[in-house]
């Protein structure tokens, strides 16, 4: 399996023989309840930028992406501020594992900020897998088509896709520069499901990827 596919998919997974299969399954709400319909979908990207701070008070860490990787979150937007907000920290959840890759911390504060439980544990082993090999990411990566819900019992639930085509690994000791396949593979479905922390943040608790789940 090349390396690239390790970008999103592989080290997300519980282990290394989970490559490509669902992966940091969680439990607890009914299924059905976490269910939303395949996702599909495109538009223009926007830039990568350091959200706004939010009006809720609570003081979140700084995320930050170098010139020379990008992430585009598309059509993030929701009516419903509830749903907004679960929005806002999905994204700030992925946005903190690429710094954490980028800067070879595995105990990212961001990182445990936004996640917690099997999601946090899983997030520090794909960072680590990274800086084993001391490799770095470039490119960029387009994120879009959210679905958000919250269920009955009050957790939220996030479907998106991440299209990984345009991203790579970069060796920080050699700079050579793997690519990933421009495979449908390489577009992924993410299902995260969220709770709200005693603070108010959306944190992820359980995390799947589905490769070419948003063909």
């Amino acid at each position: 399996m090349n390396r690239p596919i390790r970008l999103m998919t592989a080290a997300l997974t519980a282990s290394a023989a989970l490559l490509l299969t669902a992966c940091g399954s969680g439990g607890g709400d009914d299924d059905s309840s976490d269910k939303i319909a395949g996702a599909d979908g495109g538009g223009e990207a926007s830039a990568s930028k350091e959200p706004a701070k939010k009006p809720d008070g609570i003081k979140r860490p700084e995320v930050e992406l170098p010139s020379d990787f990008k992430a585009n979150f598309v059509s993030w937007t929701n009516s419903d501020p509830k749903l907004q907000s679960i929005l806002d920290d999905g994204r700030e959840e992925l946005r903190a594992k690429y710094a954490a890759i980028i800067e070879a911390d595995p105990n990212s504060k961001a990182v445990a900020f936004y996640d917690s439980g099997s999601s946090l544990a899983t997030a520090r082993k794909w960072i680590k897998s990274f800086v084993a090999t001391d490799d770095s990411l470039t490119g960029e990566i387009k994120a879009y088509n959210p679905k958000v819900h919250v269920t009955d019992n009050g957790a939220g639930v996030l479907f998106y896709c991440v299209d990984e085509r345009k991203s790579s690994t970069k060796n920080r000791k050699t700079d050579k520069v793997t690519h990933t396949p421009d495979s449908p593979d390489s577009v992924l479905q993410y299902r995260a499901r969220l709770t709200k922390s005693p603070q108010g943040v959306w944190q992820t608790v359980s995390l799947d990827t589905v490769p070419g789940g948003c063909k």
